[in-house]
């Protein structure tokens, strides 16, 4: 649920839009004249209360001082395109070995929901040609549906001994196997006492022109 007032989120919708159509932000007496307000003071207002909620800063001085935060920019999102996903990018994930597990978030992107299945919570980049012939190059964003379960031979996110990597599952009768999709690779044989575990299940990529 938004922590916003039907206003609040009016306004920052509209700083969003022009954003988006001009490449500046709205100044104060354009945001006063959309929403009929009869002093810049009542847009001074709506944006002091979305920058004390996280959604955008204010730079004094400027006439056209607002600066979206990631946050605002996600809740925007998501109120003008209902039918699209805001999915974070973290990080990156080693298609030919494995990498830390520790993520950083690298922003988001605006995506067709419709492009995966199942619904994706985030976007991991990779690096490597390891699941070169499942077609995920270098480069490419992988979708990933959050889950510790996965059936054998989907492609997972996993984590080995506190290493994440993204290969094909193979479970056996008495042993795990990840397996790359590139035969200038070898599987990666988990040990029956690693720290092991399903971190997510692929379910797409995004590929930039």
């Amino acid at each position: 649920m938004s922590d916003l007032t039907t206003r609040q989120q009016a306004v920052l919708d509209f700083v969003t839009r022009v954003i988006a159509d001009h490449g500046a932000p709205p100044t104060l007496a354009e945001i006063a004249t959309e929403f009929g307000f009869s002093q810049v003071r009542g847009a001074q207002k709506h944006l002091a209360a979305l920058e004390s909620k996280g959604h955008l800063t204010l730079i004094p001085g400027k006439a056209r001082g607002i600066r979206l935060s990631d946050r605002g920019r996600s809740v925007a999102n998501k109120s003008l395109h209902p039918d699209a996903l805001s999915l974070p990018v973290l990080g990156r994930v080693a298609a030919g070995s494995p990498i830390g597990a520790a993520a950083e978030f690298e922003g988001s992107l605006l995506l067709d929901r419709a492009m995966f299945f199942p619904t994706p919570d985030y976007l991991l980049k990779v690096k490597g040609d390891s699941m070169r012939d499942d077609g995920i190059h270098d480069g490419d964003l992988i979708a990933v549906h959050r889950t510790d379960v996965a059936e054998n031979g989907q492609i997972v996110v996993a984590r080995v001994d506190g290493e994440i990597t993204v290969k094909r599952l193979k479970l056996g009768k008495d042993r795990i196997l990840l397996l790359p999709r590139n035969p200038d690779y070898a599987p990666i044989v988990v040990p029956p006492d690693a720290d092991f575990a399903i971190e997510g299940l692929y379910c797409g990529l995004v590929r930039k022109a």
